[in-house]
């Protein structure tokens, strides 16, 4: 893992929510990083030495409600 200027070069096994929380500090930001790197949408994993474009995201509200610091696709029904 190592994160330079606006890129972030990703390790074997890390996927999107992995580099969201490690980059942004939250798994939310998973489909930013996605929406930046379509290229790489088809992986589960990253294979190691894939390079993420790091999008400018806004930070999020302090008056966010319990539980929504969880990904919306990883929160039970």
């Amino acid at each position: 893992m190592q994160i330079s200027d606006l890129e972030y070069h990703c390790s074997a096994g890390e996927t999107f929510d992995t580099a969201a929380r490690y980059v942004y500090g939250d798994e939310r930001y998973a489909a930013d990083l996605m929406n930046a790197n379509p290229e790489y949408c088809g992986k589960l994993a990253f294979a190691g030495g894939e390079t993420l474009r790091l999008p400018v995201v806004d930070s999020p509200s302090t008056s966010e409600e319990p539980g929504s610091d969880i990904a919306p696709w990883r929160r039970e029904a």
